[in-house]
């Protein structure tokens, strides 16, 4: 049981932290009306129009396989347990103390684990692209993106492998890639599902897994076609951190936000 004072110095808190989020927020706005460079649209241009198709394919086969199949296989790379018990803990502090310090504990050790994925990432990326291979590193890619994203979820205590968490999490992913309006209409999407997760069915996730990967597909097209070229291949492979990064951080301040606002309709 949270007492008085410690209710309204946690209610202070969240507050604060909302307004920091909505400044993230603004910087992942900018970001996503900044244009590309002119060099992906070149190059976008003279890749083959059957090898355009065959890395199309590649992304969507690839983000069926490892979004449906892949949870058991991601899980082996981090304690499952150990996360949950952790969060739990800190969440225990944040109703005992109430203040924004223990808030942003939990939303440091929620990032924490971002260094080892992007080194893991990197290695992978810039490894695979000495040697000319591009298209399997999707399938890994998406697998580390996945694996930071899950333990991100876990850590404010929500249920990956729920449908709605599933679309969710989708969501997520397509929006940290979008531009412009695009960006807009998704992250107003977002904010609505924040309030409560639809409930969907296998059709819907589907449709999303399919739009999801599309959206992928056409933002990293020329690094996965780069990186199929052997040594110059290293510097498709040097941008699978960038993208990651860019998504974590999305995905990131959108769970946080979340946590935040669920905390607060528990407290009123």
């Amino acid at each position: 049981m949270i007492i008085k004072s410690t209710r309204r110095s946690l209610e202070d808190s969240i507050y604060k932290e909302l307004k920091s989020v909505s400044k993230h927020e603004e910087k992942c706005r900018k970001k996503a009306r900044e244009k590309d460079s002119s060099y992906k649209e070149k190059l976008q241009k003279k890749i083959p129009e059957g090898l355009n198709h065959t890395l199309q394919n590649a992304f969507s086969k690839a983000f069926g396989l490892i979004f449906k199949h892949g949870i058991e296989i991601i899980e082996k790379t981090y304690n499952k347990d150990n996360i949950t018990a952790e969060s739990d803990i800190q969440k225990f502090a944040i109703d005992r103390i109430g203040n924004r310090r223990e808030i942003r504990k939990l939303r440091r050790t929620a990032e924490k684990s971002d260094f080892l994925n992007l080194s893991i990432t990197t290695v992978e990326g810039i490894g695979l692209g000495a040697l000319g291979i591009g298209l399997p590193d999707v399938v890994l890619f998406l697998g580390m993106v996945l694996k930071g994203i899950y333990e991100v979820s876990l850590r404010y205590g929500y249920d990956y492998e729920l449908p709605s968490e599933k679309y969710f999490i989708l969501k997520l992913m397509g929006t940290a890639l979008s531009k412009n309006e695009e960006w807009e209409k998704r992250n107003g999407e977002l904010d609505k599902m924040l309030q409560a997760l639809p409930q969907v069915n296998e059709t819907a996730i589907e449709l999303e897994i399919e739009e999801t990967s599309g959206l992928f597909a056409t933002d990293m097209l020329v690094l996965k076609f780069i990186q199929g070229i052997p040594v110059i291949g290293m510097v498709g492979g040097v941008f699978n951190p960038i993208y990651y990064k860019k998504i974590l951080n999305y995905v990131q301040l959108k769970y946080y936000k979340r946590y935040l606002k669920d905390k607060l309709r528990t407290l009123s």
